[in-house]
């Protein structure tokens, strides 16, 4: 007997088809990819992607599932905050094929919208409420954030716009930094 505990078929299942499901979307698009491409991706029967995620919505969800991880930016000094964001998406995206597949398939499909807007509604606009000045500015503010995000993410990593790709980490933030702050605290215009 070994000491590593035992994994279930049924998890190295999930996990298999999670990632063929993440490379899949990512490549192909929500519209074109299929459960039988997916499948295949996995090495296993496509009935057994319906078994765990019921039908390629469901199997969408779970494969860009997305907790952005937003830092407790009401700690922060005030006047940080928007290098703070910045450097976050960044390390966050770094590497991170679920976020790229998520706006792949979030700028050509319903679904992958439908999916982004939910991970704004859930995760961006609490912490645009604990920072932001006016609470009737806060959905406004929330959406110019992430109009700079999802425009970074898609001209960087999946555009590959080279000016994009090859800007560093610190020069990104020294850019974005300041207009996420503006964004976030500034007195409206």
């Amino acid at each position: 007997m070994t000491d590593r505990p035992r994994v279930r078929r049924s998890d190295a299942t999930r996990t298999a088809i999670l990632e063929a499901a993440r490379e899949r979307f990512a490549a192909d698009g929500y519209d074109r990819a299929t459960i039988r491409a997916i499948a295949a991706d996995a090495g296993i029967d496509p009935s057994m992607v319906m078994r765990y995620y019921g039908n390629k919505e469901g199997l969408f969800a779970a494969a860009v599932a997305v907790d952005l991880g937003l830092p407790g930016l009401s700690e922060l000094p005030r006047d940080t905050v928007g290098p703070a964001v910045a450097g976050h998406f960044l390390d966050l995206w770094e590497g991170n094929e679920v976020l790229t597949a998520l706006v792949r398939v979030g700028a050509a499909s319903q679904a992958g919208a439908e999916r982004i807007q939910g991970v704004f509604r859930e995760q961006l606009l609490p912490v645009a409420h604990r920072i932001c000045p006016d609470p009737e500015q806060v959905p406004a503010r929330a959406a110019l954030v992430a109009s700079q995000l999802l425009g970074l993410a898609l001209t960087r990593y999946v555009l590959r716009i080279p000016p994009a790709v090859d800007l560093t980490r610190e020069e990104i933030v020294a850019w974005l930094g300041p207009t996420l702050q503006r964004y976030l605290t500034a007195p409206a215009p």
